[in-house]
């Protein structure tokens, strides 16, 4: 039986709620934004003057790969998989980081650690909001088994 065909759980039936629609937006624009950063850096570090070629082309497909975890959990998430929350909330907890690290710069990367921070936090929220974990069919500790003993 294929993953298209598999009933939807009684958890999962209905329309997808929007908080979970809107994190797998945020994941997605995050692995947009991870590919569009390491397209750049590869392509600077192969057709422009970079301190260190090998550093760049290395640093571009890193981020192009990483890339792959939020892409692949916006995908989960929109068709309401129950394993895509792990990856997305563990993104999130790499972002935050990063945008710690982008606001003590002193430069334009300022604003990019805002909107990356923003990002982060508000995925967080719609990550472990009660609706989400419905929608994707997760329970709460000690409820694995809804009572049965």
């Amino acid at each position: 039986m294929s993953s298209e065909q598999t009933p939807a759980t009684p958890e999962t039936a209905g329309p997808r709620p929007r908080r979970l629609t809107y994190a797998a937006a945020l994941a997605a624009l995050e692995g947009l934004a991870l590919v569009a950063g390491g397209a750049w850096m590869l392509v600077e570090g192969l057709a422009g003057d970079p301190d260190d070629r090998q550093s760049a082309v290395t640093g571009g497909v890193t981020l192009i790969v990483l890339a792959l975890l939020p892409l692949l959990a916006a995908r989960g998430l929109l068709a309401r998989r129950s394993w895509s929350r792990g990856p997305a909330v563990i993104t999130q907890i790499m972002a935050l980081p990063v945008a710690y690290n982008l606001l003590q710069a002193d430069s334009m990367a300022i604003p990019a650690g805002i909107a990356l921070a923003v990002v982060a936090v508000a995925a967080l929220i719609l990550l472990i909001n009660p609706a989400t974990t419905q929608a994707l069919g997760i329970r709460g500790p000690g409820r694995a088994q809804d009572g049965k003993q």
